[in-house]
Parts: C-alpha cells; sequence; structure tokens
C-alpha cells in the first residue's frame, strides 16, 4: 500500500486539567481530601492555610512590648529607640501584608465571602485538643499487646534456649485473634528452608513442644489452629464434669450441628438428653471464639460527618461541618512579590503556581458547594425521615436528584460516596438516603429502607419461641400493604444480619 495523508474534521470531547482535578476531588472522602490539601501546601508556596497566615501576622511581643519603668540608668533611651523602631516595622509590614490595591487579582483566593464561612470548630487547634490526643496516646503505650503478654509468661518458663526461641517464633506467628494461622511444617520450613529431611523433622518436634507450651499459657484457647481447638482448649481448662464432657464432644465433632441448633441429632449422636445438651450449649455459648480480642489495640475510628442538619422551626437546615472544609488562601507576600517582578505573573515560574493554587482553592469551594446542593434536595425529598424516623423513607434514585440539580447521574454517584450526614436519627452516609421501591395495594411505592425497619422491628418483638420465618415475615409486610417476595425478605433479613429464623429460636 502507497503511505498517504488523510486531513479528516471531527469533534470530540476533552477534560481540561482543572475539570479533571474537580471531578477527582469531588470524589474523595474526607480523609483523602485531607491528604490531598497536605500535598498540595508542600508542592505550592503559593498556597497557605488561615492558620498560618494568622501565625505570620502576630506580632513579635518581645520586641513591642517593652516592659514599663524599665529604668533610663540602663539605656531606657537606647530600649525605647528600638521598640518604636520594631513597631514602625511591624506595622509597614502589616501595612503591607493587608494591602487592599492588587487584592482583587486573587478573587478565586479565600477572601470571598461564602467561602470564609466555612470555619473550623472551636478548639479543634486549641490545647485542649492536644490534650486529648496525649491522653489517647498514654493509653495507647500502655496498653499491653497480646505477644506482650505471653513474652511476659514465657520469661518464667525453664526453656532451654531453642525451646524458648521456637516459643518465640510460634508467638510472633500468631494472628490479632490469638489464633496459630501458619501450619508448623511451613513455619519450620521458612526457619531453615536448605536444612536436610532429619534436621528439619527435628525442628519440626521442637516447634510441636512449643505449641503444647503455648496452648498453656493464657488466655485459654491461644494457639488454635481453628475454631474447635481454640474452645476444646477452653473447656479443658474449666473443672472436669458432665456437661464439660458432652461439650468438649459437641466442640470436637458436631460444632456445624451446633450452630444449626439441631438438639434432636446431637442428642442422638452424642447419648446425651435435652437438658443436659442445653447446659453444654450454655457452657460453649460462654466461650471467647478470639482470646487476642482484649489485646487488641482498638483505635476509635470516628465518622467526621460532612454535612449536618439541625431542626430549625418547621423545616431543617443544612450545612457544610466546618470541620471538614479547610481553610486556603493565597499567600500574599509571594503573590505579591511575584507581581512585582520584571516579567510579571505571565512571564514567572512561579506563575503556573499562583494559577494552579487558584484552580485548587476554587474547586474546593465548588466541591463542598455540590455537596451541599445535593444534602439540601435529599433533606428536601425525605422530610419524613427527618421528620418521623426511617419508617417513613421514600423510594429515592440518584436520578431524580440528578434532574432536579441539572446535574449528571455519576456526579451524584461522586457526591454521596463516602459522605456522611448527621441528622436528628445519627450519622448516615448520603447513599443511605437512597432506595428502590416495593409496590402498595395503594398503587404507591414504599421504600426498601422502610421495609427493612419493619422486619427489623417485627423481629424485635417476635416469640423467641415461635420465630417468624421469611414466609411469615412477608405476610406480615402484605397486611401493612407492602407487596413483596419471601425471597426479597430473605435477601434483606440478611442485608440485616438477622439469622434464619431456625437460628433465632430459643
Amino acid at each position: 500500500m502507497k503511505p498517504s495523508l488523510q486531513v479528516r474534521l471531527s469533534q470530540h470531547l476533552s477534560l481540561t486539567p482543572q475539570l479533571q482535578q474537580s471531578i477527582r476531588l469531588l470524589q474523595l472522602s474526607t480523609l483523602e481530601l485531607n491528604q490531598e490539601v497536605e500535598q498540595m501546601l508542600a508542592q505550592n508556596p503559593l498556597l497557605e492555610t488561615e492558620e498560618d497566615f494568622e501565625t505570620r501576622q502576630e506580632p513579635p511581643r518581645a520586641e513591642l512590648q517593652v516592659p514599663a519603668g524599665s529604668g533610663r540608668d540602663e539605656g531606657g533611651d537606647d530600649a525605647g529607640a528600638v521598640g518604636s523602631d520594631a513597631g514602625e516595622a511591624q506595622a509597614e509590614m502589616r501595612a503591607e501584608d493587608f494591602g487592599t490595591t492588587e487584592r482583587e487579582d486573587w478573587e478565586n483566593g479565600t477572601e470571598g465571602d461564602d467561602f470564609d464561612g466555612i470555619r473550623e470548630m472551636p478548639g479543634s487547634s486549641s490545647g485542649s485538643g492536644s490534650d486529648d490526643g496525649d491522653d489517647r496516646a498514654d493509653t495507647d503505650a500502655g496498653s499491653v499487646s497480646l505477644q506482650e503478654h505471653l513474652q511476659a509468661q514465657m520469661a518464667g518458663m525453664s526453656l532451654s534456649e531453642l525451646d524458648r526461641a521456637a516459643l518465640l517464633v510460634l508467638i510472633e506467628s500468631l494472628n490479632d485473634d490469638g489464633y496459630l494461622e501458619d501450619p508448623l511444617d511451613e513455619i519450620a520450613a521458612s526457619l531453615n528452608p536448605d536444612a536436610d529431611p532429619e534436621v528439619q523433622e527435628e525442628l519440626l518436634d521442637r516447634l510441636r513442644c512449643a505449641l503444647k507450651w503455648l496452648q498453656s499459657l493464657e488466655p485459654a484457647g491461644v494457639g488454635a489452629r481453628d475454631l474447635a481447638e481454640c474452645l476444646v482448649l477452653q473447656l479443658r481448662a474449666m473443672p472436669r464434669s458432665q456437661v464439660q464432657a458432652v461439650a468438649i464432644l459437641i466442640c470436637k465433632q458436631h460444632l456445624e450441628l451446633l450452630a444449626r441448633r439441631d438438639l434432636r441429632r446431637l442428642g442422638a449422636l452424642t447419648g446425651a438428653d435435652e437438658p443436659l445438651l442445653r447446659e453444654a450449649q450454655a457452657l460453649i455459648s460462654r466461650l471467647e471464639p478470639k482470646p487476642g480480642r482484649p489485646f487488641v489495640r482498638n483505635v476509635a475510628q470516628a465518622v467526621i460527618p460532612d454535612v449536618i442538619v439541625q431542626k430549625s422551626g418547621r423545616g431543617f437546615r443544612v450545612m457544610i461541618n466546618p470541620e471538614v472544609a479547610p481553610k486556603l488562601r493565597i499567600n500574599e507576600l509571594y503573590a505579591q512579590a511575584l507581581r512585582q517582578t520584571r516579567g510579571g505573573v505571565t512571564n514567572s515560574p512561579l506563575g503556573g503556581q499562583l494559577q494552579e493554587a487558584r484552580w485548587f482553592i476554587k474547586n474546593i469551594q465548588q466541591r463542598f458547594d455540590t455537596i451541599l446542593r445535593v444534602s439540601e434536595a435529599i433533606v428536601e425529598r425525605q422530610k419524613g425521615f427527618f421528620t418521623h424516623g426511617e419508617l417513613a423513607m421514600k423510594p429515592l434514585v440518584l436520578r431524580e436528584i440528578a434532574d432536579e440539580l441539572s446535574l449528571h447521574e455519576s456526579t451524584i454517584s461522586r457526591v454521596t460516596t463516602a459522605k456522611y450526614m448527621a441528622t436528628p436519627w445519627g450519622t448516615f452516609e448520603l447513599k443511605y438516603f437512597f432506595g428502590s421501591g416495593l409496590a402498595t395495594e395503594t398503587g404507591g411505592n414504599a421504600s426498601s429502607t422502610a421495609v427493612r425497619a419493619l422486619i427489623k422491628q417485627f423481629v424485635a418483638a417476635e416469640d423467641a419461641k415461635k420465630p417468624l420465618s421469611d414466609s411469615a415475615l412477608a405476610s406480615m409486610l402484605e397486611e401493612q400493604g407492602i407487596q413483596v417476595a419471601r425471597r426479597t425478605v430473605a435477601k434483606y433479613r440478611e442485608a440485616l444480619k438477622i439469622a434464619p429464623a431456625n437460628l433465632r429460636k430459643a
């Protein structure tokens, strides 16, 4: 074929860097947004926070405040002159920093009234907050891990160096629940992969002995390979009795039947009567399935809401949480020095960073504006929920909010992902307020969220001896005028983490 040149005219949509950044910021969670802001502050010297600006504007008190009556004998005139010069210099600096001649050049900064309205909650950067952080750090530092607890017990055991090393290896191999997940042969192979078979077998025997020592330590059940072994270890640490023997037999061989509460088959396989089986069941239920749980250093993962909804008269007030909105501004000192250069902002290498800072601040503001608009539309559509609770939730899909706000459906999806709203009924993700509809006898629709709330209410009020089946729940919903299939009830029940009727029976 002969090479040739052709001219074609076509149209295509391209995303500018500013638009790409806006879309990316919109889908970030609060934590991810804070990380993005910190990264941008580290990269761009033209960008600063309000805290940095206020710190830079604070006058140095040691220079401006001259003690009264310091005495002229010690050079009072000179001290007064120095204080006066320092005061004039500081006054000049403040006048320069707060100059209004060229402030309109960075209209995309944080000087606008809308963005300045976003402030942090009082005390967020105060000394009391740091004290609380110190208390949490002291608490975490003072807690003992499972490995440290076991090593402290190992210190009182008379073991050889090799046995002590083998026990220490097993302790370090435990997971947070106190289980030994890796098989002993794999642990032995990882310790000495090039060893001869005889040496490998000797190492494996030493690990088996170390496992017995490990399983004799506190808490009971530590070092188990599975749930059955963990429960058996705890039962063996109890005083011997008939109930204990039956419980050990059940945990060893019939744990699945116990989970299904099939007492009839358990009685046939174990030879125990129903009262004895119920005592064994009660004994097993009091055991700890995760021995390492008390030693896990739990770090509270508090959800910080992006939006706060408060009761205001007959309606509700929606506002952005001041704690999640970063307070950013253009560094005026750098910007003014940049404008005074010979080439100006356009020809300066820092001109691009100035524009980038403006874009970033504008996109941050646009992000919170969009979140606020979507939240207000959700509150307007779900007034019943905010007044009466989840039983009054209405069906709502993303397209309804998108059409109302003239936004794309994907934009609404980004806004409602990993964004939270604090309401009088608790804190919920924005996606929580969206749900499909189920047909009712009156021809309307009921929200799937309201149906799940009804199912939860029915199960909470049921008789423990005669729990409601999925078919019974479907019939009760039909009595409420909601037409729902049994399979749908089972799906909603599983989503609520409610066990089937046979497992709820007591």
